[in-house]
C-alpha cells in the first residue's frame, strides 16, 4: 500500500495580509519556518521514503525542514505550484474585488473559470494530480511526502479521488503546514485517510 502525504507550506507575510500569491515566489516568514520545523518533526514519525516539492520557495523551504531531519533529497516539480491567479496575483482580495467585481463575484460563487486569466480549477486539479501520481509511482508501497500549496493540494488530491466540483467545494483547504493523507491499494485505488492533520494551533489562513 502506498501512502501519500500532501503537505501545505508554512505561513508567509502574504498569507497574513490576505494577499493573492498564486505562482509568485513569496518566501516563508519566521512563523512559517517555525511551523515547518514543528510539522517536520511529526512527519518523521511516518518514516517517509521520498520527498517532493513545488519549486516555489515557500514550499521548497518547507520541504527542507523535513529533508534536514531525514536526509531525503528534495525532488522539485513545477506542476505542484499553486493555482495561477492571473491579474489578481499580488493584490489583496479587497483590491481584487474592487478592480474586478464581476470576476470576483464569479469566483466567490464557485465558478470554475472566473476570468482574469485565472487558471481553471479543472486544469489545476489535473496538473497537480498528475504530479502527485508521479510522485507516488516513484516509490510503490512506500510513504511519499509532497510539499505544495493550499488550493492546489485540494484540487489535486480531489482529482485523484475522483471527486466532482460539488464535493471539493465543501472541503476546507489545508491550513499552513497541515497535510492530507491518501492511501492506495490495488482493490480500492486511492482513498482518503486524514485531512488537515497536524498539531499546530493557528488561525485560518487563505489558500491562495
Amino acid at each position: 500500500m502506498t501512502r501519500l502525504i500532501v503537505w501545505r507550506h508554512g505561513n508567509t507575510d502574504w498569507n497574513a495580509a490576505n494577499r493573492v500569491q498564486g505562482q509568485l515566489d513569496v518566501p516563508l516568514n519566521d512563523l512559517g519556518r517555525q511551523q515547518a520545523g514543528r510539522a517536520a518533526e511529526l512527519l518523521t514519525t511516518l518514516r517517509p521514503d521520498a520527498l517532493f516539492a513545488s519549486d516555489l520557495q515557500r514550499a521548497a523551504d518547507t520541504a527542507r525542514a523535513l529533508a534536514a531531519l531525514t536526509g531525503l533529497p528534495i525532488r522539485t516539480d513545477p506542476r505542484l505550484r499553486e493555482r495561477y491567479y492571473g491579474h489578481w496575483q499580488g493584490l489583496t482580495m479587497v483590491e481584487a474585488a474592487e478592480r474586478f467585481p464581476t470576476e470576483h463575484a464569479r469566483w466567490r460563487s464557485g465558478d470554475q473559470d472566473p476570468g482574469c486569466e485565472i487558471e481553471s480549477l479543472d486544469d489545476l486539479g489535473k496538473r497537480v494530480a498528475a504530479a502527485l501520481q508521479d510522485a507516488a509511482d516513484a516509490v510503490p508501497g512506500g510513504t511519499v511526502v509532497v510539499a505544495t500549496h493550499g488550493g492546489g493540494a485540494r484540487q489535486g488530491f480531489g482529482h485523484l479521488l475522483g471527486w466532482g466540483p460539488e464535493v471539493m467545494a465543501k472541503v476546507r483547504a489545508l491550513q499552513n503546514c497541515h497535510w492530507t493523507e491518501l492511501r492506495h491499494d490495488e482493490i480500492r485505488g486511492w482513498h482518503l485517510t486524514a485531512h488537515n492533520a497536524g498539531l499546530i494551533s493557528q488561525e485560518l489562513t487563505p489558500a491562495f
